[in-house]
């Protein structure tokens, strides 16, 4: 997957007071991604645009659009990468 493909995937960091919560307690952050995005290429999407190694992907369905919870790795902070993104 090239860089271009990576970005097309991950749109943009879905940030609530839920979602800063999950940062903080579960090590994960939200983002809202393209309609046709697997688990497989957000997670594919993240290591590329990020760095970073993801342990887990759930996605849903909303109004909002397409929403991915992602769970990092004990070795990654999603708060740094929330810092990162200037999400916090």
């Amino acid at each position: 997957m090239r860089p271009d493909q990576a970005s097309s995937i991950i749109i943009r960091p879905y940030v609530t007071e839920n979602t800063f919560d999950r940062i903080e307690k579960e090590n994960k952050l939200v983002f809202i991604v393209s309609e046709d995005a697997t688990k497989n290429t957000i997670k594919q999407a993240l290591s590329i645009l990020y760095e970073v190694k993801v342990k887990a992907v759930n996605t849903t369905q909303t109004i909002q659009g397409k929403k991915a919870f992602v769970t990092f790795d004990d070795d990654y902070s999603a708060l740094d990468l929330a810092t990162k993104l200037g999400v916090m």
